[in-house]
């Protein structure tokens, strides 16, 4: 018989590269759970979740978020873990200092890398984040975290430096960093400019992430859908800079194609690869 030359990737009945997010829900369906699963489908691996709240959410903002109990969480994640496994964790809205805390004992006893999203408003300003679990995401949730991906109001949440231009993305990068995440994206999406430029940093090495920016109003999820693209990649076995790159380049191409939903802020779009030419 002929040698069989496949890999186990390519046979029928394979299970994809398995990436678990850990967030609340958007009942728009532009972030949260859904922007994750759909980013994480997208790009060729195996969505699963952890519901952490649930938000009544539209293109205009978040009318209502109920967050579940701990024990809820803790049951999602030991049941799909100690189960079916997983390659990456990706975290977004955590809501209270006790889920803060009780996912961060979570990801220290997960041996995937974990990217962590430390959510603190929505798209339109709604906060998703108790003020009084700052500390915890600061001393609990960054510390085990692989990358980390805050965006420049979520870096002044955290450490109170405030980024005016892409020169003071080092500095945001560096106190990120101070607080023990391995790697810190900085999203640079606020500030003025032709590119959309991010840091990614490990605090010995650079990489600059430059996209072009769209004139285009309609980015609810851009979060949502880095992180999770960044899990994975690394679910797929790329490094933290490869998978960054990669997920730059689906989150460009995601929001110049965002489309108009409801009467405010539609998402970016998640299935633009799959879309006929």
């Amino acid at each position: 018989m002929p040698a069989d030359d496949t890999t186990a990737a390519d046979r029928p009945g394979q299970a994809p590269p398995l990436v678990l997010t850990v967030a609340g829900s958007d009942s728009g369906g532009g972030a949260g759970i859904q922007a994750d699963l759909k980013t994480m489908l997208a790009l060729g691996t195996h969505g699963m979740s952890v519901l952490t709240a649930v938000t009544a959410q539209n293109s205009l903002g978040v009318q209502g978020a109920w967050e579940l109990p701990v024990e809820a969480v803790r049951a999602q994640y030991r049941s799909v873990v100690d189960d079916i496994g997983v390659h990456a964790v990706k975290t977004g809205m955590l809501a209270s200092a006790e889920l803060v805390e009780e996912v961060a004992a979570l990801l220290a006893d997960t041996e995937a890398p974990a990217v962590v999203d430390p959510v603190g408003v929505s798209k339109h300003g709604d906060p998703l984040l108790a003020a009084s679990a700052l500390d915890s995401v600061r001393t609990k949730l960054l510390p085990v975290a692989t990358v980390a991906t805050p965006n420049l109001d979520e870096v002044a949440q955290l450490t109170g430096v405030r980024v005016e231009s892409e020169t003071d993305l080092r500095r945001a990068a560096a106190a990120v960093l101070e607080y023990g995440p391995r790697w810190a994206l900085v999203k640079g999406g606020h500030l003025a400019g032709a590119e959309a430029v991010d840091l990614l940093t490990d605090g010995s090495e650079e990489h600059w992430l430059r996209g072009a920016r769209h004139d285009n109003r309609h980015t609810h999820g851009t979060g949502c859908t880095l992180a999770s693209a960044i899990a994975a990649g690394l679910a797929k076995g790329l490094t933290v800079p490869e998978a960054a790159v990669a997920a730059k380049e689906y989150v460009t191409g995601a929001i110049a194609a965002g489309f108009a939903l409801g009467s405010g802020i539609g998402p970016v779009d998640h299935g633009w690869r799959l879309r006929p030419e």
